[in-house]
C-alpha cells in the first residue's frame, strides 16, 4: 500500500475545517514549498549570482565557491546545515539595504505569483481569530521577511537563517539556521515548545511538526504539498496531508 493512500489527505474545506476546529493559539508555518511554491532560498541564490536576467549581486569569487558548495550538497557531502548557513554568509560585506531591496524585487517578481491562495486565505482568518503566527524557515531572513508581509507576518515573528550585521554590512557570522531540529530549538528559544499548529512540506520540517500539541490531545500537525520522504513520514505518524489546488502530489511510493 503506498504511503499517499495511508495518510489522511484533507480537501480544502475539510483542510480549513480541522485547522479551525483546534482553535489554535499559537500557529507556525514553514515557508518555501508550504506558504508558496518552489525554493525561494536556492532561487534567490541563483538570482543573486546573475543566472535570471539581471546583474550579478555577488562577485565571481563567491559565485564560483557557492556553486562549488552546493554541488557538493546535492551529492550529499555538504549538509543541510552547512548549505543554509553558506547560502547566507556567502554575502558577507553587503549593505544590508541593498540585500533587502533585492529581496524584494526577487520576492515580488519570482514567488509572489506562487503563492498559495489557501493559506493565505487559512492564515488570514487566523489571525482575525487571535491566532498568534510564526514563519519559521531555513530560507535567509530578508528574503523571508519580505515574503511573509504578504500574509501580515510581522518580522519579529519570522525565525530564518541570518547573519550578523555590523555597520549597516552583512557579515558571516551566523545568528540562526532553522532546519531540522534546528527548527525547535529556534522556537523554543522564543518560547514556543508545543505549537498548537504546525505546517510543513518536507522532511526538514519533520521535527517541527512532532511538536504540535493540540488542545483537544490529537495532532495539529499538517504536512502541506509534502514531498514523498514527508508523506511516508505523515502516514507513520498520522499527520493530515493536504494539497493546495496548483500542487502535484508525488508519485506513490511503498511505505
Amino acid at each position: 500500500m503506498s504511503s499517499l493512500t495511508e495518510a489522511i489527505r484533507l480537501t480544502t474545506p475539510q483542510f480549513h475545517a480541522r485547522v479551525h476546529a483546534l482553535a489554535p493559539k499559537v500557529a507556525v508555518f514553514d515557508c518555501d514549498g508550504t506558504l508558496w511554491s518552489g525554493d525561494a532560498g536556492s532561487t534567490f541564490m541563483r538570482w543573486t549570482m546573475g543566472e535570471m536576467n539581471q546583474p550579478a549581486l555577488l562577485a565571481p569569487a563567491q559565485i564560483a565557491w557557492l556553486n562549488a558548495r552546493y554541488e557538493g550538497y546535492k551529492r550529499g557531502a555538504v549538509s543541510e546545515l552547512a548549505i543554509c548557513g553558506e547560502m547566507v554568509q556567502v554575502y558577507k560585506g553587503l549593505a544590508q539595504s541593498d540585500l533587502r531591496s533585492a529581496a524584494a524585487e526577487f520576492f515580488r517578481n519570482h514567488v509572489e505569483p506562487n503563492i498559495f491562495p489557501e493559506m493565505l486565505e487559512l492564515i488570514t482568518a487566523l489571525q482575525a481569530a487571535g491566532t498568534e503566527i510564526w514563519a519559521v524557515s531555513s530560507t535567509c531572513d530578508w528574503v523571508i521577511e519580505e515574503g511573509v508581509q504578504r500574509f501580515h507576518i510581522p518580522a519579529n515573528r519570522v525565525l530564518a537563517a541570518r547573519v550578523a550585521c555590523a555597520n549597516g554590512l552583512a557579515t558571516d557570522r551566523l545568528l540562526d539556521v532553522p532546519t531540522d531540529e534546528g527548527k525547535v530549538a529556534s522556537l523554543r528559544r522564543v518560547g514556543i515548545t508545543a505549537p498548537d499548529a504546525v505546517f510543513g512540506n518536507s522532511v526538514h520540517d519533520a521535527a517541527m511538526l512532532a511538536i504540535a500539541r493540540s488542545a483537544d490531545g490529537t495532532s495539529g500537525a499538517f504536512a502541506v504539498n509534502p514531498s514523498a520522504d514527508l508523506l511516508r513520514r505523515a502516514a507513520a505518524e498520522g499527520w493530515r496531508v493536504y494539497f493546495p489546488a496548483s500542487a502535484s502530489p508525488p508519485a506513490a511510493v511503498g511505505s
